[in-house]
């Protein structure tokens, strides 16, 4: 399974981007697809999840901003980001987990795609 995302960039507080993760497969065979980021000198963290079911989990930093959404036609997984703050800056990256038939999970990477938020 490859990922591709995109749509990262230079934004003032306050502003807003959508990102997105093209995956090159169904995504109805994904379990869980979610975006992770990373700022400068910080381990990754989990931003938000949505399930086969379209559970969705935030952060609790992003709730109320962030809204996690997936396309089935296009294959594809969207990260809506309003009222973006400096602290939001880091490097996106967009995760599927996938469970096998015979019950072996694996997690796949996009190449992730890079968030500036200027004050």
């Amino acid at each position: 399974v490859q990922l591709q995302a995109c749509g990262g960039g230079l934004v003032q507080a306050g502003g807003s981007l959508r990102l997105s993760c093209a995956a090159s497969t169904s995504i109805a065979t994904i379990n869980v697809m979610a975006w992770y980021r990373q700022a400068p000198g910080q381990q990754r963290e989990l931003v938000a999840r949505i399930g086969s079911s379209r559970v969705t989990n935030y952060a609790d930093s992003v709730k109320g901003r962030f809204t996690i959404s997936k396309d089935r036609v296009k294959n594809t997984m969207y990260l809506q980001m309003n009222l973006l703050k400096p602290e939001d800056t880091a490097v996106y990256y967009c995760n599927a987990y996938i469970v096998s038939a015979g019950a072996q999970a694996v997690n796949y990477w996009g190449q992730g795609t890079e968030v500036t938020v200027s004050s």
